[in-house]
Formats: C-alpha cells, structure tokens, sequence
C-alpha cells in the first residue's frame, strides 16, 4: 500500500510555529514551502533557518500554500511538512504483523485544544494506536501540536477517512470497539477488558456518532464523585488510557 503524504507528515503554517520546527533539532523537516509573494525578513529568516538545517524550501503560489495547509487566514505564506514517524494509514497498522493492542478512535472532536491533550496523553500513557480520522475531527495543526506541547509529531497516529470507517475497520479485524458514556452501568474499573481492543471517544456536544454507534460492542463509564457529571473529554482520555494501560502492565 502506497503511504500518502497526509499520513507521512504534519503539517505546520505561520512564520512562528515554521520557525519553531526548522529549529528543533529533533524534528526531522522534509520541505518548506513559501509563496512566492513572501518578501523581506521574514521570508529570509526562514530561508536562513532552512538552510542551516539543510532542508529544501519550494515556491509556489500564494493559493497553493492556503490549500496545502488548510488554512485561510493564518498560513502567512508559509508551511513545513514535519516526518510524524509514527504516523500511519489504518489500514496498513491493521494489516501489519504487529497489530496495535490499545487503540484509541477520536469521533467528532472539533476543539484543537482537546485533540492535541488527547494525543500527549494517550502518546504518555502508552497508547499504541490513536485514530485521528481526515474528517469530522480537527486537523492535527498548530494549534494541535502547541496543545500536545510538540507531542503531536511522534504521537503513534492512525489515519483514516472517518470514524465510522475506522470503526468498521477495527471490527472486521476481531477488535471489540468499546464507548465512553457517563450513563452506562460498567465502569472502566470493573469491566473485563481484553488486551487487543479499540475504544471511541465522541464529542462533549453530541457524544458517539449515530454512524459509529452500531460498531460499538460496550458502553463504559468513569465513576464520578461528589455530583459530578461528566469529564472534558481530554480528561476522560487520560483516564481511560491510563486505566488500559495498567491493566496491561498489571497482566489483567
């Protein structure tokens, strides 16, 4: 299977966040791209930047830069793709000798700020897979990898189209798919938990998505104290990985 370029790379836009990778020395940058209005100092900056660490730098269109980052506004003429070597289709992760144990499947998570905790923590915990679908989930941008404190870069991403892709997917390959859900009766705690399994995270708005809840084989709960209802869903990660990940450790 041929690796497309979103699954091999992250792509950052703005002069800064640019800069901040082309400085980073461990971070492996494959291009640059500037467009060709870029003039003055800024533009020789990064110029300067790229070629200390002996990184290529394209021009082209001003357009071609806005499409390439997905960003309209905030872009600034300038894009790097980061090597996530991580990073990988679903599909190829699924097919591979070694498939992931713990799997992680973000639905409907629009709020960068979320998505970028989400993968430091489950990165953290020891998370072996965590789908981050092209669509209906917020793009792993800037703001993503400032969330993720630069985590983001060496997060083991699985991509996809869709959650419900990813859903179907991880069925069809013997993984039970379990859901988050503060009104189910199991509790993370108490529920038996085989090693290879996928778990869904949905939005704080809407929860599972209609198009993923007829793949879910278990609703769980984290039990709350005090009248609390419910976890941002950066927090409800932390703790279910967290959670996975002990039991693993522990041979449960």
């Amino acid at each position: 299977m041929e690796i497309s370029p979103k699954d091999k790379f992250v792509t950052v836009y703005g002069r800064k966040p640019v800069l901040e990778a082309l400085d980073d020395p461990r971070l492996d940058v494959d291009k640059v791209m500037l467009a060709d209005t870029a003039r003055g100092a800024a533009a020789r900056e990064i110029l300067d930047a790229a070629k200390r660490r002996g990184v290529r730098v394209q021009r082209a269109t001003e357009q071609r830069v806005k499409v390439l980052a997905g960003n309209g506004r905030h872009d600034q003429g300038v894009l790097a793709d980061v090597v996530a070597p991580r990073m990988l289709p679903l599909d190829l992760a699924l097919e591979g000798p070694e498939q992931p144990r713990g799997v992680l499947v973000l639905d409907g998570i629009t709020t960068p700020a979320n998505v970028g905790m989400i993968l430091r923590t489950a990165t953290a915990a020891g998370m072996d897979g965590i789908v981050v679908p092209r669509r209906g989930v917020a793009s792993v941008d800037p703001l993503v990898v400032k969330a993720s404190a630069g985590v983001a870069f060496r997060a083991p991403m699985l991509r996809c189209a869709t959650a419900a892709e990813a859903a179907a997917n991880l069925r069809a390959h013997g993984y039970p798919l379990f859901a988050l859900d503060a009104g189910a009766e199991e509790s993370i705690y108490t529920a038996d938990l085989p090693e290879r399994a996928a778990f869904v995270l949905g939005s704080e708005t809407y929860g599972i998505s209609e198009d993923v809840r007829p793949h879910v084989t278990g609703w769980l709960s984290i039990p709350m104290a005090a009248g609390v209802e419910s976890l941002n869903v950066a927090s409800a990660a932390a703790v279910l990985c967290f959670e996975v990940v002990r039991r693993r450790q522990a041979g449960r």
